[in-house]
């Protein structure tokens, strides 16, 4: 609205110009006024005079029944110890302890407080489990276990690359054009690190190669030793002393740790990397035409592994924002 009809006054005699010539319209063009100001003023007008046609009161900045500090904390803090709950459970929580606010406001809080769901939750735990001062609860734990299932294996991490590998076959075809399809993984648990190989057999020979052409010279490049290698029970790891998997480990001084055959996903960071690999890059490949060869389909994923390791930003344990890459390279500028 211009500054020549602000007044009462002004704005009267604008409406009285409007009946005079009988076209709101040309009344609004003379005086500068929206339609839609000349509405809402001629409604005041006739609900409350010309008392309603003066400037509202400026809205308060703080509302009288906004919630306290001290209730903003309490919600806080309860969705803290509780993360999994939703804003009616917050809301029954509160009431259990005398305090009534809505599950609207409650979400209002949380948003504003970068908590307003699980994801950003889970987010805030992790930073505050790295203080040791900080004792994490049973509920919390499992929350924080189910998100990021390597932070179940933190008491294992490793104090530099390379010492502590985990490795697993698991199947991830069939793709267009392609049989069933194995993927052969291998990640470090320091960096998260990983490298990859699709093959259409789960033999200890393809466990090998991929360990002899990608892992160890990669280790060897950066002069770093690969100590032991964490697998499952799976024939391909695992047999007697002759078994070729066992046998390349001996003959590389890398020790070789295993769990029992029928628990397969108690490796935190074998899981999180298998659901990031299926997720990102073999739901999106499955769809795609063109592979019609295993080669294709490899430089497909060595691709995507070179954004996994150099690009993407892993939040939460272990990384903690950082890439697998720059993790390893900060690791290496620290030795010096």
């Amino acid at each position: 609205m211009g500054a020549k009809n602000k007044t009462p006054e002004q704005r009267l005699s604008i409406l009285e110009l409007a009946e005079s010539l009988g076209n709101v319209s040309e009344a609004c063009r003379q005086s500068g006024m929206t339609r839609t100001q000349f509405y809402k003023f001629k409604q005041r007008y006739q609900e409350q005079g010309e008392e309603g046609l003066k400037d509202l009161p400026p809205i308060p900045k703080s509302h009288p029944m906004a919630a306290t500090p001290e209730l903003v904390a309490q919600v806080l803090a309860l969705a803290m110890k509780h993360p999994a709950c939703g804003c009616n459970k917050l809301e029954s929580l509160l009431a259990a302890e005398g305090k009534q606010l809505s599950n609207v406001t409650i979400q209002k809080i949380l948003q504003r407080h970068q908590m307003g769901n699980r994801r950003d939750r889970w987010l805030a735990l992790e930073k505050q489990t790295i203080d040791p001062a900080f004792r994490a609860n049973g509920e919390q734990l499992a929350f924080i276990e189910r998100a990021n299932p390597c932070f179940r294996e933190r008491h294992a991490k490793a104090e530099r690359p390379g010492e502590r590998l985990c490795q697993d076959t698991f199947l991830v075809g069939p793709f267009r054009g392609v049989d069933k399809i194995y993927m052969h993984s291998v990640v470090d648990t320091f960096s998260s690190y990983a490298f990859c190989l699709l093959h259409i057999s789960k033999q200890p020979e393809v466990a090998i190669a991929l360990l002899q052409h990608d892992v160890l010279p990669f280790f060897k490049h950066h002069q770093l030793a690969v100590s032991s290698i964490f697998t499952d029970g799976g024939r391909e790891f695992h047999g007697e002393a002759t078994h070729p998997y066992e046998s390349f480990l001996r003959m590389n001084d890398i020790r070789h740790q295993h769990l029992p055959a029928k628990r397969p996903l108690i490796n935190g960071f074998v899981e999180r990397f298998r659901q990031t690999v299926l997720d990102e890059f073999c739901r999106t490949a499955q769809r795609e035409k063109g592979f019609n060869t295993m080669e294709s389909l490899q430089n497909n994923l060595d691709k995507w592994l070179r954004h996994y390791n150099g690009e993407r930003r892993h939040v939460g344990y272990p990384n903690n924002g950082s890439a697998p890459g720059a993790a390893v390279r900060d690791f290496i500028s620290s030795r010096k």
